[in-house]
């Protein structure tokens, strides 16, 4: 797995449950495999943020986070999808 084959997601939303287990279930469906996993709870705000392998993954990155974006809205938290590469960089210091 090199850097051309993964992406930053970004997750955002009121807490609830089934949030980790809809966005793990979006990406399976894609065949793409979650590498590194961070979450937490700040109050009622739930962050999660992954590292996903997209070697195997059926999709393209953009249709990857069209997928992504599109159950974030069923289970009302936003979906940000990045490619690794322009992660690093926009966060280069």
């Amino acid at each position: 797995m090199g850097d051309e084959d993964r992406a930053v997601i970004m997750v955002l939303g009121a807490d609830r449950i089934g949030i980790v287990a809809g966005i793990a279930q979006a990406l399976a469906e894609a065949n793409a495999n979650i590498v590194d996993l961070a979450s937490t709870k700040m109050g009622d705000l739930f962050v999660m943020v992954l590292l996903a392998d997209l070697s195997s993954s059926k999709e393209d990155l953009p249709s990857l986070k069209a997928r992504l974006e599109a159950r974030g809205r069923e289970l009302g938290v936003q979906v940000a999808v990045y490619h690794y590469n322009i992660f690093k960089v926009m966060h280069r210091v």
